[in-house]
């Protein structure tokens, strides 16, 4: 697979919690220059990383991020606040609590409501594989699916573990037609990222992925 097409799916994502406004000019220049995506930010700088890029490039934000317990009204002012800043793409976290206490309805619910808030924009939701059994997987790809979200994904890349190709043939086997998958948190290697879109990912989320590019590239 060619890197300019491994790159198309990458979310080029800077979420460290003392990230300032030079490290996110900088992913954005990197993200514009190799074509990802997107760029994936904090909420706090949508407004003006949109500003910044214009149209050249799509700004994803997060939401309820990375613990997914925040109210159901706070998610939807988070993400209404977000879409009015300019984000393209929101990546909301479920209330695993909700998960653990079986209350799907609730999490579908919420789901629905912060699509809602979301007026067209793609909605991705991070159920945070790690902390999940594979019945609770399988139920969460039969809940974003109904709820009407654009993707499922796997990970924060803030718990204990990130992407594994296990979850997502897991995802493409019980997901429905109108949902993507969405691999992210510890994407190391080029062939791994590759791998994860044979498998059927559609989007990458990865801090890596450029600079192993460009590794690859100065070793060239």
């Amino acid at each position: 697979m060619e890197r300019k097409e491994i790159l198309s799916h990458v979310d080029h994502t800077q979420l460290a919690q003392d990230a300032g406004w030079e490290s996110i000019q900088d992913l954005c220049e990197e993200a514009m220059a190799y074509q990802t995506a997107s760029v994936c930010i904090p909420p706090s700088y949508v407004k003006r990383a949109k500003e910044y890029v214009g149209e050249r490039m799509a700004v994803c934000t997060v939401i309820g991020f990375p613990n997914g317990y925040s109210t159901t009204e706070v998610k939807v002012f988070e993400a209404g606040q977000a879409i009015e800043d300019g984000a393209d793409e929101i990546d909301m976290v479920i209330n695993l609590g909700w998960v653990k206490d079986g209350r799907y309805d609730l999490v579908e619910e919420e789901i629905q409501r912060v699509k809602a808030a979301c007026g067209g924009k793609l909605l991705k939701v991070i159920i945070e594989t790690c902390l999940l059994n594979r019945e609770e997987k399988i139920r969460m790809c039969q809940v974003v699916t109904a709820a009407g979200a654009d993707y499922i994904k796997t990970s924060t890349g803030f718990s204990v573990a990130g992407a594994t190709f296990e979850d997502v043939e897991l995802f493409a086997g019980h997901v429905g037609g109108n949902v993507k998958i969405k691999a992210a948190g510890g994407i190391s290697s080029l062939d791994d990222a590759e791998r994860f879109l044979r498998l059927g990912a559609q989007r990458l989320g990865s801090s890596r992925v450029i600079r192993l590019v460009k590794e690859e590239e100065g070793g060239s």
